[in-house]
Order: structure tokens, then sequence, then C-alpha cells
């Protein structure tokens, strides 16, 4: 499941999977490269500074939601039933149809993503030691702030409440950090090499195509698209067996690697909204803390739950505990028309990842056959 981003809420279908189609351009002819060589190009990019839109799409071979989400639970009295609820529908509303965003980045402590629909904006501003999230539908906005001498694990706080923030806006990801997630376990698992350079939101990009080594996966292939001249990815796609179109795209149809204004990154709330302030827990800055690391933030990300992962690379399956699904949630009239019941409980089945709710209330997740997840389950 190296593909997925980051942040993945704990609930059956709150799975972020975004996808965009490609811009057509005209024929490129770069000189040629090794795959070593475009992966040096890759890591060796220096850009800090860009803004661009992003466009996703998804063919996961799952029905119009449409009006279904209204039956999400909502309003439960109980913030964390009700934010993993929102959270999920947000996710929900990125697995089929198209969407629209703008990112704007400079440097690593500044950055603004919007994400556009046809009567709403939702807004994820991070502006040094402040992050802002602003719904325009809701008129609600959210604020974190850390002083700059607060302890280091309070600024993993910010870096938590931010991928959080990121899941429950439906930011959708940039190319950079997905093509960050698929390349950081390269292992003997993956066969990497160059395919066909291409043109993306007009510029000419290597591919740099990973192909598992497996056949006990739903993944096809990667494809990372890299701008021949800086190095960022510019697009990111990953085709599912048995399918010609990529099941998942999200690429830039126009980019700039111009700084942007550094006005973008204030926010300040329209009139009217309703602003939480949101708590950081107290640190004790003379204790001694262990430093987090990235498995750290990334299980802080996915709500301090305990995941247990089995099998390896493209195969892995990652397994939740008991009550990591809320009851609501899986006797909602949504969970029921998304899945399917199965040996062993029920089956939300896209044509890149399996998700089994088991009838003991566990959770297993993976790009692999529901096959795999039964007989995990059963261990």
């Amino acid at each position: 499941m190296r593909w997925l981003p980051a942040v993945v809420v704990p609930a059956v279908i709150a799975v972020a999977v975004v996808a965009v189609p490609m811009q057509a351009g005209a024929a490129v002819d770069l000189p040629d490269k090794t795959a070593q060589e475009v992966l040096g190009l890759v890591s060796d990019s220096t850009v800090s500074s860009f803004s661009g839109t992003l466009e996703q799409t998804s063919n996961l071979g799952l029905p119009d939601l449409g009006s279904a989400l209204s039956s999400m639970p909502s309003g439960s009295g109980d913030s964390e039933t009700d934010a993993a609820a929102s959270a999920a529908t947000t996710a929900l509303e990125l697995l089929t149809g198209s969407h629209t965003a703008r990112v704007f980045a400079d440097g690593a402590d500044n950055l603004r993503v919007q994400v556009i629909d046809s009567l709403n904006e939702r807004n994820l501003i991070v502006n040094g030691d402040e992050v802002w999230f602003y719904d325009s539908e809701t008129n609600e906005a959210t604020h974190l702030a850390i002083p700059a001498d607060v302890h280091a694990d309070a600024r993993a706080e910010l870096e938590d409440a931010t991928a959080k923030a990121q899941a429950e806006a439906g930011a959708m990801p940039t190319p950079a950090e997905l093509a960050d997630r698929l390349l950081s376990d390269l292992d003997a698992s993956t066969e990497v090499t160059v395919g066909t350079d291409t043109a993306i939101a007009g510029r000419d990009a290597y591919e740099l195509r990973l192909t598992p080594r497996t056949d006990e996966t739903l993944v096809a292939s990667a494809s990372i698209f890299v701008d021949s001249e800086t190095g960022m990815p510019l697009s990111v796609d990953v085709r599912a067996h048995g399918q010609e179109d990529p099941a998942f795209r999200v690429a830039f149809t126009k980019v700039s690697f111009t700084a942007p204004d550094a006005a973008l990154f204030a926010f300040t709330p329209p009139a009217g909204a309703t602003v939480t302030e949101q708590a950081l827990p107290e640190h004790d800055g003379n204790a001694d803390h262990e430093a987090l690391t990235e498995k750290d933030l990334s299980d802080l990300a996915a709500g301090d739950l305990p995941v247990t992962v089995t099998g390896e690379g493209w195969a892995a399956v990652a397994e939740l505990p008991a009550g990591t699904v809320s009851a609501e949630l899986t006797s909602s009239p949504l969970f029921a028309q998304l899945t399917t019941s199965v040996t062993g409980g029920a089956l939300f089945s896209t044509t890149l990842l399996n998700v089994l709710v088991t009838d003991d209330g566990r959770v297993l997740a993976g790009s692999v056959p529901v096959e795999t997840l039964q007989a995990a389950a059963a261990e």
C-alpha cells in the first residue's frame, strides 16, 4: 500500500484515493537517461517554491456515490466520531468524479491548498507555526498555533494536526508527496525502468515506471512523471491489473516555479465565521522525550491506532484492531451500499485496494486480493 497517501482515516471506506486525467501533450524526445539517472534527478531536486493546479479523477470501479454520502452519520455528539465521519465523507467524495485544487508552496513552512468544488471551497493554510482549515460551505475555521519556543514534541503535534487537517480538507497530495512515498521504500520487489517521454502541464517529463515483481498484488504498475529540468514530479499514476486507463492519477495541469505571493499564506476568517482554536497537549519541556520517528508520525496521523503489517512490499496487509470502525458507520446505508458480504466479514473493494471489516470488528486493508485479506484475518 506504499502508493497510498500518508494519512489514512481509520474507517473502512475512508481511503483518500485521488487521481487525475493526464494532459496529453505533443511528442517529446528527451536525452536518454537510465532509471538510476532519473532517480538521481528526483533526489537532487531543490524545488521548494511553486504553484499550480492539480486535477483528479478516479477509475476504481465504484458507482457514483451521489446522494448516498448524505447517509453518513453526523452530529452524534462525540467529537471524535463526528470528525471521523466527516473525514470519511470527504475521502469518499474523492473516490468518484473529478476534482480540482490549487497548490501554493514556498519553502518548508508555507503551504496553501484550495480544494474547489462547484459551490464550495476548502482551504488548508500552513504559515510557519500556524495552521488554518476553512470550509466556505459551513463558514467554519479551525486554527492551531505553536509559539516559537515550545518543546519539539509540540512541533510534532503541529505536523500531526496539519496532516489530519489535510485529510479532513480532502486536500489531495501533490505528485511530489506521492512520489516520495513510492520511492522511499524501493527494494528488490520493484522493477524500475524508464518509460515514454511526455509533456505534463507544458513541461517535458521523463516517465519513471515501477512494476511490482509479484502477482500477489492488484497493482500492475506505477508511473512517476519527472520534470526534465527541475526533477520535480509532475504526475503520478497507478494502474490496476485488467485496466487500460490508470485507476489512480494526480497531476499538475498548470505549474509555475516562481515563489508565490506571501499574502497567500496569511489568513483571516471571514466575518461571521465560527472559529475553533485547536489546543495542543501540554508537554514538559524539561522531561526526557525520545525523538518521534517517521513511523511514529504516521501512526499519529492514522489516529494513534496500533497497526499490524503482514506481508511485504506491494503485497503488504495492514490490520487495525477491533473498534476502529464505529457502529454508526457500519450500520449506515452507505456502508451497506459500498460493501459486499463475504466469508468472515464485509468487503469494500476497488480495483486497487480491498478493505475487509471482519465479523469481530477488525479492519484489514491492502492492494491484494480478498483471499489474502481473509487468510491474514484467520491467522
